[in-house]
Protein backbone atom coordinates (compact mmCIF):
# COMPACT_ATOMS: atom_id res chain seq x y z
CA UNK A 1 0.00 0.00 0.00
CA UNK A 2 2.60 2.19 1.26
CA UNK A 3 4.15 2.10 -2.40
CA UNK A 4 1.34 2.44 -4.72
CA UNK A 5 0.22 6.08 -4.13
CA UNK A 6 -2.86 5.44 -6.70
CA UNK A 7 -4.03 2.65 -3.80
CA UNK A 8 -3.34 5.15 -1.05
CA UNK A 9 -5.53 8.15 -2.60
CA UNK A 10 -8.45 5.66 -3.38
CA UNK A 11 -8.59 4.54 0.36
CA UNK A 12 -8.17 8.02 1.42
CA UNK A 13 -11.28 9.01 -0.84
CA UNK A 14 -13.56 5.74 0.34
CA UNK A 15 -12.63 7.37 3.99
CA UNK A 16 -13.61 10.42 3.03
CA UNK A 17 -16.90 9.69 1.54
CA UNK A 18 -17.92 7.30 4.34
CA UNK A 19 -17.16 10.16 7.31
CA UNK A 20 -19.46 12.77 4.80
CA UNK A 21 -22.14 10.56 3.39
CA UNK A 22 -23.06 8.79 6.74
CA UNK A 23 -23.83 12.38 8.13
CA UNK A 24 -26.29 13.73 5.77
CA UNK A 25 -29.49 12.07 7.24
CA UNK A 26 -28.39 13.14 10.41
CA UNK A 27 -28.23 16.74 9.06
CA UNK A 28 -31.50 16.28 7.29
CA UNK A 29 -33.05 15.21 10.89
CA UNK A 30 -31.08 17.42 13.19
CA UNK A 31 -31.37 20.80 10.87
CA UNK A 32 -35.73 20.57 10.92
CA UNK A 33 -37.08 23.98 12.05
CA UNK A 34 -33.46 25.65 11.69
CA UNK A 35 -32.77 28.36 9.12
CA UNK A 36 -29.92 26.81 6.71
CA UNK A 37 -27.35 29.48 7.28
CA UNK A 38 -27.47 28.63 11.47
CA UNK A 39 -27.26 24.57 10.12
CA UNK A 40 -23.83 25.74 7.98
CA UNK A 41 -22.56 27.82 10.87
CA UNK A 42 -22.67 25.13 13.38
CA UNK A 43 -21.67 21.99 10.57
CA UNK A 44 -18.39 24.29 9.95
CA UNK A 45 -18.22 25.22 13.76
CA UNK A 46 -18.02 21.22 14.32
CA UNK A 47 -15.03 21.15 11.72
CA UNK A 48 -13.17 23.92 12.87
CA UNK A 49 -13.08 22.71 16.16
CA UNK A 50 -12.21 18.58 15.04
CA UNK A 51 -9.36 20.57 12.87
CA UNK A 52 -8.00 22.19 16.05
CA UNK A 53 -8.21 18.76 17.90
CA UNK A 54 -6.40 16.84 15.37
CA UNK A 55 -3.73 19.49 15.48
CA UNK A 56 -2.99 19.37 19.04
CA UNK A 57 -3.13 15.69 18.63
CA UNK A 58 -0.06 16.20 16.24
CA UNK A 59 1.57 18.40 18.08
CA UNK A 60 1.78 16.34 20.60
CA UNK A 61 3.05 13.15 18.59
CA UNK A 62 5.74 15.60 17.31
CA UNK A 63 6.74 16.42 20.56
CA UNK A 64 6.74 13.29 21.81
CA UNK A 65 9.08 12.01 19.09
CA UNK A 66 11.55 14.78 18.78
CA UNK A 67 14.90 13.45 18.65
CA UNK A 68 13.71 9.79 18.54
CA UNK A 69 11.64 9.40 15.00
CA UNK A 70 10.09 13.27 14.53
CA UNK A 71 7.00 13.03 12.87
CA UNK A 72 7.31 14.25 9.27
CA UNK A 73 5.09 17.46 8.47
CA UNK A 74 2.20 17.06 6.86
CA UNK A 75 3.02 19.85 4.02
CA UNK A 76 3.98 23.38 3.80
CA UNK A 77 1.81 25.58 6.30
CA UNK A 78 -0.71 28.06 4.55
CA UNK A 79 0.94 31.68 2.95
CA UNK A 80 -0.06 34.77 2.75
CA UNK A 81 -0.55 34.14 -0.80
CA UNK A 82 -3.30 31.73 -0.42
CA UNK A 83 -5.40 34.03 1.09
CA UNK A 84 -7.54 35.01 -1.80
CA UNK A 85 -7.93 31.39 -2.64
CA UNK A 86 -8.87 30.39 0.66
CA UNK A 87 -11.40 33.43 1.16
CA UNK A 88 -13.23 31.65 -1.94
CA UNK A 89 -12.86 28.30 -0.78
CA UNK A 90 -14.94 29.39 2.00
CA UNK A 91 -17.80 31.05 0.46
CA UNK A 92 -18.02 28.22 -1.98
CA UNK A 93 -17.79 25.42 -0.36
CA UNK A 94 -18.39 26.66 3.80
CA UNK A 95 -21.16 29.28 3.52
CA UNK A 96 -23.17 28.90 -0.14
CA UNK A 97 -22.99 25.18 -0.56
CA UNK A 98 -23.71 23.83 3.01
CA UNK A 99 -26.48 26.97 3.32
CA UNK A 100 -28.28 25.53 -0.24
CA UNK A 101 -27.78 22.03 1.26
CA UNK A 102 -29.82 22.35 4.74
CA UNK A 103 -32.30 24.48 2.64
CA UNK A 104 -32.68 21.31 0.37
CA UNK A 105 -32.16 18.32 2.51
CA UNK A 106 -35.26 20.19 4.41
CA UNK A 107 -37.47 20.19 1.15
CA UNK A 108 -36.06 16.95 -0.41
CA UNK A 109 -35.77 14.53 2.15
CA UNK A 110 -32.25 13.10 3.29
CA UNK A 111 -32.74 9.89 0.70
CA UNK A 112 -33.22 12.06 -2.64
CA UNK A 113 -30.66 14.26 -1.07
CA UNK A 114 -27.92 12.22 -0.33
CA UNK A 115 -28.54 11.08 -3.86
CA UNK A 116 -28.05 13.88 -5.54
CA UNK A 117 -24.98 14.48 -3.92
CA UNK A 118 -23.19 12.37 -6.69
CA UNK A 119 -23.37 15.09 -8.57
CA UNK A 120 -20.49 17.10 -6.75
CA UNK A 121 -18.34 14.08 -8.57
CA UNK A 122 -19.79 14.90 -12.25
CA UNK A 123 -19.08 18.64 -11.52
CA UNK A 124 -15.48 18.06 -10.11
CA UNK A 125 -14.50 15.53 -12.69
CA UNK A 126 -15.66 18.53 -15.55
CA UNK A 127 -14.08 21.37 -13.94
CA UNK A 128 -10.94 19.15 -13.19
CA UNK A 129 -10.90 18.36 -16.63
CA UNK A 130 -11.23 22.15 -17.86
CA UNK A 131 -8.87 23.87 -15.30
CA UNK A 132 -5.82 21.40 -14.69
CA UNK A 133 -6.02 19.14 -17.45
CA UNK A 134 -6.10 16.35 -15.55
CA UNK A 135 -7.08 12.63 -17.53
CA UNK A 136 -10.57 10.91 -17.60
CA UNK A 137 -10.66 7.88 -18.81
CA UNK A 138 -13.73 5.91 -20.01
CA UNK A 139 -14.30 4.45 -16.66
CA UNK A 140 -14.74 8.03 -15.19
CA UNK A 141 -16.47 9.33 -18.06
CA UNK A 142 -19.24 6.34 -17.95
CA UNK A 143 -19.94 6.65 -14.19
CA UNK A 144 -20.12 10.56 -14.66
CA UNK A 145 -22.73 9.90 -17.22
CA UNK A 146 -24.25 7.27 -15.27
CA UNK A 147 -24.72 9.84 -12.45
CA UNK A 148 -26.05 12.98 -14.52
CA UNK A 149 -28.30 10.06 -15.66
CA UNK A 150 -29.50 9.27 -12.06
CA UNK A 151 -29.75 12.87 -10.79
CA UNK A 152 -31.89 13.71 -13.75
CA UNK A 153 -34.23 10.74 -12.48
CA UNK A 154 -34.15 12.45 -9.72
CA UNK A 155 -35.31 15.40 -10.06
CA UNK A 156 -38.16 14.45 -12.45
CA UNK A 157 -39.46 12.28 -10.26
CA UNK A 158 -39.45 15.02 -7.83
CA UNK A 159 -40.82 17.29 -10.02
CA UNK A 160 -44.12 14.87 -11.25
CA UNK A 161 -44.55 13.06 -8.15
CA UNK A 162 -43.99 15.64 -4.82
CA UNK A 163 -44.77 18.93 -5.62
CA UNK A 164 -42.78 22.05 -5.82
CA UNK A 165 -41.17 22.55 -2.28
CA UNK A 166 -39.59 19.36 -3.33
CA UNK A 167 -38.29 19.94 -6.60
CA UNK A 168 -37.15 23.16 -5.58
CA UNK A 169 -35.09 21.12 -2.54
CA UNK A 170 -33.38 18.96 -5.17
CA UNK A 171 -32.37 21.82 -7.33
CA UNK A 172 -31.08 23.59 -4.25
CA UNK A 173 -29.10 20.32 -3.41
CA UNK A 174 -27.36 20.14 -6.96
CA UNK A 175 -26.95 23.99 -6.43
CA UNK A 176 -25.03 22.60 -3.07
CA UNK A 177 -22.77 19.72 -5.22
CA UNK A 178 -21.64 22.84 -7.88
CA UNK A 179 -20.51 25.09 -5.17
CA UNK A 180 -18.73 22.32 -3.30
CA UNK A 181 -17.35 21.07 -6.78
CA UNK A 182 -15.18 24.67 -7.27
CA UNK A 183 -14.37 24.33 -4.00
CA UNK A 184 -12.52 21.31 -4.37
CA UNK A 185 -11.19 22.73 -7.77
CA UNK A 186 -10.32 25.66 -5.81
CA UNK A 187 -9.17 23.64 -3.57
CA UNK A 188 -6.57 21.54 -5.84
CA UNK A 189 -3.57 24.07 -5.65
CA UNK A 190 -3.63 23.63 -1.69
CA UNK A 191 -3.31 20.01 -1.84
CA UNK A 192 0.44 20.79 -1.25
CA UNK A 193 -0.36 22.48 2.25
CA UNK A 194 -0.85 21.26 5.67
CA UNK A 195 -4.59 19.76 5.61
CA UNK A 196 -5.00 20.84 8.94
CA UNK A 197 -4.35 24.60 8.06
CA UNK A 198 -6.64 24.24 5.20
CA UNK A 199 -9.72 22.71 7.58
CA UNK A 200 -8.92 25.14 10.07
CA UNK A 201 -9.15 28.52 7.67
CA UNK A 202 -11.87 27.56 5.48
CA UNK A 203 -14.03 26.32 8.79
CA UNK A 204 -12.91 28.95 11.32
CA UNK A 205 -14.14 31.71 7.77
CA UNK A 206 -16.77 29.38 6.74
CA UNK A 207 -18.51 29.53 10.08
CA UNK A 208 -18.31 33.18 10.28
CA UNK A 209 -20.17 34.29 7.26
CA UNK A 210 -22.50 31.30 7.53
CA UNK A 211 -23.43 32.82 11.38
CA UNK A 212 -23.37 36.40 10.15
CA UNK A 213 -25.83 35.35 7.55
CA UNK A 214 -27.84 33.94 10.31
CA UNK A 215 -28.23 36.53 12.60
CA UNK A 216 -29.25 38.67 9.49
CA UNK A 217 -31.67 36.74 8.38
CA UNK A 218 -33.10 36.85 12.54
CA UNK A 219 -32.88 32.97 11.99
CA UNK A 220 -33.97 31.07 15.59
CA UNK A 221 -31.39 29.84 18.22
CA UNK A 222 -30.85 26.28 17.85
CA UNK A 223 -31.61 24.09 20.66
CA UNK A 224 -28.83 22.58 22.50
CA UNK A 225 -29.52 19.18 21.28
CA UNK A 226 -29.22 20.22 17.55
CA UNK A 227 -26.37 22.18 18.34
CA UNK A 228 -24.61 19.10 19.26
CA UNK A 229 -25.59 17.32 16.66
CA UNK A 230 -24.85 19.48 13.91
CA UNK A 231 -21.38 20.21 15.26
CA UNK A 232 -20.38 16.43 15.84
CA UNK A 233 -21.57 15.51 11.98
CA UNK A 234 -19.29 18.88 10.89
CA UNK A 235 -16.58 17.62 13.11
CA UNK A 236 -17.11 14.00 11.20
CA UNK A 237 -17.93 14.92 7.86
CA UNK A 238 -16.68 18.33 7.10
CA UNK A 239 -13.41 17.89 9.57
CA UNK A 240 -12.26 14.60 9.56
CA UNK A 241 -13.58 13.98 5.66
CA UNK A 242 -12.33 17.12 4.46
CA UNK A 243 -8.60 16.29 5.65
CA UNK A 244 -8.70 12.47 4.01
CA UNK A 245 -9.87 14.27 0.62
CA UNK A 246 -6.95 16.70 0.52
CA UNK A 247 -4.93 13.65 1.37
CA UNK A 248 -6.30 11.58 -1.77
CA UNK A 249 -6.07 14.47 -3.81
CA UNK A 250 -2.34 15.11 -3.13
CA UNK A 251 -2.01 11.59 -4.22
CA UNK A 252 -4.59 11.06 -6.93
CA UNK A 253 -5.62 14.37 -8.37
CA UNK A 254 -9.15 16.30 -8.25
CA UNK A 255 -11.20 13.83 -10.77
CA UNK A 256 -10.00 10.51 -9.63
CA UNK A 257 -10.92 11.19 -5.85
CA UNK A 258 -13.88 13.11 -6.86
CA UNK A 259 -14.61 9.77 -8.64
CA UNK A 260 -13.89 7.99 -5.78
CA UNK A 261 -15.90 9.96 -3.52
CA UNK A 262 -19.14 9.45 -5.17
CA UNK A 263 -19.36 6.30 -3.05
CA UNK A 264 -20.55 9.03 -0.14
CA UNK A 265 -24.41 8.78 -1.07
Amino acid sequence: MARSPIARGVVLAVLAAVAFGATTPAIAWAGRGLGPFATAALLYAGAALAAAAMQAVSWTLRRVATGHSPVPLRGARLRRGDLPRVVAVALFGGAIAPSLLAWGLARAGAVTGSLLLNLEAVFTVLLARAVFREPVGRRVALAAAAMVAGGAILVLDTEHGAGAASLAGALAVAAATLGWAIDNTLTRPLAERDPLDVIAAKAGLGAAFTAIAARIASEPVPPVGAVLVLALCGATGYGVSLRLYLLAQRAIGAARTGSVFALAP
